[in-house]
């Protein structure tokens, strides 16, 4: 393919950090303790998230998706589908929170996305077991595994928070607002601020039709 958008959903997608929210209200104590360790990068997302979510009964997952359902997302979001797909364009959403969560969110726009990579929970035993097909390095979901999987010539990159900096560190365009774009300030790498999904697709609209109207060398 010659084009594809990866997108992360807490905080980017939802206009809450849905899913710290949800480990806020069911492990309050751990994470307490651990969420703070996380976002200093004393501690790995992949450890934390994991300690955490490990430490939820498996009875409380029903009421963890219902916790999450009405959550407000971006605006902007569909009229950015609604060009991509104008475009031929797949979205992809990448998330280190639940795929559940992320269902329930969505709703129908599930169906209008490319995939979505996430978190799946096993809930036979006594508490929540995590199961995530790209675990590595620090991460839970090892977004640049997953990006790795799609083959194109331009790759985009949307986020928010540290849990998108290594996704954003690999793509050569990245859409950056709130933590993100300060880590990669450290890092000094290059971003395009938002605040909506209008403003991507505005900039989007832009460098693809100035790119289409330079003349071949």
């Amino acid at each position: 393919m010659k084009r594809i958008v990866f997108c992360d959903f807490d905080g980017t997608i939802t206009v809450k950090e849905t899913f710290v929210a949800v480990l806020k209200h069911f492990a309050p104590q751990l994470s307490a303790q651990l969420i703070p360790q996380i976002y200093a990068r004393k501690l790995t997302l992949r450890e934390g998230v994991r300690q955490i979510l490990e430490s939820i009964s498996s009875s409380c997952y029903p009421e963890i998706l219902e916790f999450s359902r009405g959550e407000t997302i971006r605006p902007g979001f569909t009229e950015l589908l609604d060009f991509l797909e104008a475009k031929q364009v797949p979205l992809v959403v990448i998330s280190g929170g639940l795929r559940g969560m992320v269902e329930v969110v969505l709703g129908k726009l599930v169906q209008r996305v490319h995939a979505i990579h996430a978190v799946d929970i096993d809930t036979t035993n006594e508490y929540l077991q995590v199961k995530s097909e790209f675990e590595g390095g620090t991460e839970l979901v090892a977004k640049v595994q997953v990006m790795e999987k799609y083959s194109a010539e331009e790759k985009i990159a949307i986020g928010d928070s540290l849990t998108d900096l290594n996704m954003a560190l690999a793509t050569p365009i990245v859409f950056a607002r709130d933590a993100l774009a300060q880590y990669l300030q450290q890092h000094q790498k290059p971003y395009i601020p938002w605040q909506d999904f209008f403003e991507v697709r505005d900039y989007l609209a832009s460098l693809w039709n100035s790119a289409h109207e330079q003349p071949n060398p």
